[in-house]
């Protein structure tokens, strides 16, 4: 028993969740005067024939005593508090989503709420999605209530408005849950789009994809690839499924790539896409090389190449310039070399026997213009922070998670400095930044130790958390987490982050991965993103030379880029310059061996590759031939950028979505003035508009065409994993489209709580001391009236 002592003058017992309590103590003052004004007037008299025996007075006493003692504590206000369950008002509510990608999908509402309210649960529904909008964050949201529940009904498919990520938030923060009823598609529907450069060089193969996806589909469909209102391919294509098709444009200009599917489907809005490309002439590059090597012909084939001996003063009329084995000594104008990189000319850097450390790069300028330092790549230290997701949403994997976190923790140099930080809706710090070679033990036993806190997912506090960590240090945040969050937030703090010199790589880890969530904050920050069975890719960025990753062939480090995106790697360069790659840039392939081959990063304007892989006799050693032959490609089409960027007039449009705000770019001396587009200045000479399609097709804007397509709304397809994993995350359940009943049931469920509850006893008191004195009035009434005392008081 616990007795504490909660307001002046008052005071409660607690014991097995029953407290008790008087809410004021100052009536027992009263006890003792009113004891010694009893005591004189029962017991005063001369005890002469006509008093009361003493044992009468006695019994009145202490009569009239427990009559005051019972009035005193009545007016203590004597209570009870306990725990009680005590039932509610039952009450759904069912958010209906009625948008166009609900269309295949059988409207269950009026079963359910027929069924509910047979049952003998009022409904109230709401509609959280029309036509080609769908704001089902927005709606749960705006309908939740502390320990409450609401009941969805819909895809899960968002396309405005905030993410379900935010609104399990929300739920979070009113205790309240989620559920959902599951829907299974009963119509077919398709919807087709294409993917490809929206800029490409004339006479140079241009490759785009054109995929399928769709619900309740069976059998493929034709589908019809148009270039310019000619048909160049026609093959049939399953939901699921994608094409590649190869072009060579033969004249500059705007070309319009469409892709159509026949077949029935609810819509044919999304039956066809349309897609622009801007075909400029072939980018002129310099080539720079005191010998004859196998590159030049290779460059020669694919661009407008001019060559020579070192770099000429003037380089207006290049969009890249690309040195191979040339040393610093004979490299010519560098000054002229970093002006053209500076102003967003590109540069590639070719290695061999007379490049980088045996150039003598690291005595030059253009040393600062690489992505790589001269010098061994190994033993490095660098600053780590393993930032774990420890959410309500990676519950059920969280031992995936450790066991991640582990082998993300074994792919790390012991001489890196290496802290973790946990988060789920905030941030915990699990252990300091430390050497990892007299750490490694103990910080794996901490990580072994993690456990699951309530609660959403938030990247962004725990980005800020492992921030915290970093301090002023520049480092590398390594995020294990599902992805389960709205990706603004964190991907916002990860740009900032990656501003102060500190690169997010993310890993993908637990059940159901959101990857689009986790590419989105590595890109921010200049990092890379790894699957759960990638991560001994990290072995490359930070082990230690007691822990390099061994193998043959070139190695992809960071998947995904612009410069390894579809490439197939098979050959083996025999030698490799020394080199490191510099913190903040990108490392793009290593050599069988653990060494640099290919980084890359951006410098003022411009972009700048180091290659520096190379064979025996100088050359590329089986770089030159395919497959490997696309990174080389890649890696120059990289540099060069935007081929584009010296014209004037509109040079780019994004992807544009009827009813969805678009943007263009365009480059002149004067802001153009366009109906319904307003342009603000981004940079000198160079605006920025923003305009809202109405309708489907190629449209002109400034001389130019752009392509809009259909609403995103009929993109989406079938139900969204995140509704699932909203429902888990808030602890809600998951009905079918007939079990209204059983809606109902939970309703009844979640109305009935467990209270605190208190009980004011002080009128107890009050009637007993009432019914004391009443009993003991009438028992001296029935004496006097039976004749046993002739006493007026009834007393014998």
């Amino acid at each position: 028993m616990v007795g504490t002592v909660s307001l002046p003058l008052a005071v409660s017992y607690s014991v097995d969740g029953l407290t008790v309590g008087v809410e004021q103590l100052w009536p027992l003052a009263a006890l003792p005067v009113a004891l010694a004004l009893l005591t004189y007037l029962v017991f005063r008299g001369d005890g002469g024939a006509r008093s009361a025996s003493a044992r009468s007075r006695r019994l009145l006493f202490a009569s009239r005593l427990l009559v005051v003692t019972l009035l005193v504590v009545g007016a203590m206000g004597p209570y009870t508090v306990q725990t009680r369950e005590t039932p509610g008002e039952p009450r759904v509510t069912l958010l209906t989503d009625e948008s166009a990608s609900m269309g295949t999908f059988p409207n269950a509402t009026e079963d359910l709420v027929t069924g509910i309210e047979n049952a003998g649960v009022p409904v109230t529904t709401a509609t959280v999605g029309s036509g080609d909008e769908s704001r089902l964050g927005d709606g749960i949201a705006a309908n939740l209530r502390e320990n409450g529940t609401v009941v969805v009904a819909s895809d899960g498919q968002v396309t405005a408005g905030r993410s379900l990520a935010i609104a399990a938030e929300d739920a979070d923060g009113l205790n309240a849950t989620v559920s959902a009823v599951e829907l299974s598609p009963e119509r077919t529907e398709r919807a087709v789009a294409v993917a490809g450069p929206s800029t490409a060089s004339v006479g140079l193969p241009t490759e785009f994809v054109v995929s399928l996806s769709g619900v309740e589909v069976d059998d493929p469909v034709p589908v019809t690839v148009e270039i310019d209102g000619e048909a160049v391919r026609t093959d049939q294509l399953a939901a699921g499924e994608s094409l590649a098709v190869n072009h060579t444009f033969e004249s500059v200009g705007d070309h319009r790539v469409t892709a159509r599917i026949d077949g029935e489907d609810v819509y044919e809005t999304n039956d066809v896409f349309y897609h622009d490309v801007r075909v400029v002439e072939k980018p002129r590059l310099l080539y720079v090389a005191q010998g004859e090597y196998p590159l030049r012909g290779y460059l020669g084939s694919l661009y407008n190449v001019t060559n020579a001996s070192s770099v000429p003063g003037s380089l207006d009329d290049y969009a890249a310039v690309v040195v191979q084995d040339t040393p610093a000594g004979q490299l010519g104008n560098v000054s002229a070399l970093q002006e053209h990189v500076i102003d967003g000319g590109g540069l590639v850097t070719v290695g061999g026997e007379n490049a980088y450390q045996q150039g003598n790069y690291g005595e030059s300028p253009i040393a600062a213009m690489l992505p790589v330092r001269m010098g061994n790549a190994t033993g490095g230290r660098t600053n780590i922070v393993m930032l774990v997701d420890i959410s309500g949403s990676a519950e059920e994997g969280l031992s995936t998670q450790k066991g991640i976190a582990l082998d993300v923790l074994d792919q790390l140099g012991d001489r890196n400095q290496v802290g973790v930080v946990a988060f789920g809706g905030e941030p915990y710090r699990i252990a300091d930044r430390q050497p990892l070679e007299d750490a490694r033990e103990a910080i794996g036993e901490r990580v072994r130790r993690l456990q699951t806190t309530r609660g959403g997912t938030d990247i962004a506090v725990g980005l800020l958390g492992a921030a915290d960590m970093l301090g002023d240090n520049p480092g590398t945040v390594i995020l294990l987490s599902d992805g389960a969050d709205d990706v603004e937030q964190p991907a916002a703090v990860a740009s900032q982050l990656g501003r102060e010199g500190v690169r997010v790589i993310t890993v993908g880890a637990g059940d159901r991965v959101d990857e689009g969530t986790l590419r989105r904050i590595a890109r921010e920050s200049g990092g890379s993103y790894f699957a759960a069975n990638e991560t001994s890719r990290l072995r490359l960025l930070f082990g230690g030379a007691s822990r390099q990753f061994s193998g043959q062939n070139l190695t992809i480090v960071r998947q995904d880029t612009f410069i390894t995106s579809g490439v197939r790697l098979t050959a083996s360069p025999s030698q490799a310059n020394d080199v490191s790659v510099k913190a903040g840039a990108d490392y793009q392939v290593a050599t069988g061996d653990g060494a640099p081959a290919i980084a890359s990063w951006r410098f003022g304007l411009g972009r700048v590759v180091s290659l520096t892989a190379y064979g025996d006799d100088g050359g590329l050693d089986g770089l030159l031939d395919r497959p490997d032959s696309l990174v080389l490609t890649k890696s120059v089409n990289y540099a060069i950028g935007d081929p584009a960027r010296t014209q004037t007039g509109v040079t780019d449009v994004s992807d544009a979505r009827v009813g969805s705000p678009a943007t263009l770019t365009y480059r002149g001396d004067e802001r153009p003035t366009v109906e319904n587009v307003t342009f603000q200045q981004i940079a000198d000479r160079t605006f920025r508009g923003e305009f809202t399609p109405r309708e489907a097709g190629y449209h002109d804007v400034l001389d130019a065409t752009y392509a809009a397509n259909y609403p995103v709304e009929y993109a989406r397809l079938g139900v969204d994993p995140d509704l699932e994993r909203l429902v888990d995350v808030t602890g809600g359940r998951e009905f079918g489209p007939d079990e209204g009943a059983r809606i109902a049931e939970l309703a009844r469920e979640q109305s009935t709580r467990v209270r605190s509850v208190r009980d004011a006893w002080g009128w107890i008191a009050l009637l007993g001391a009432l019914v004391v004195f009443s009993t003991e009035v009438i028992v001296r009434r029935v004496q006097v009236y039976r004749g046993r005392t002739s006493l007026t008081s009834g007393l014998p």
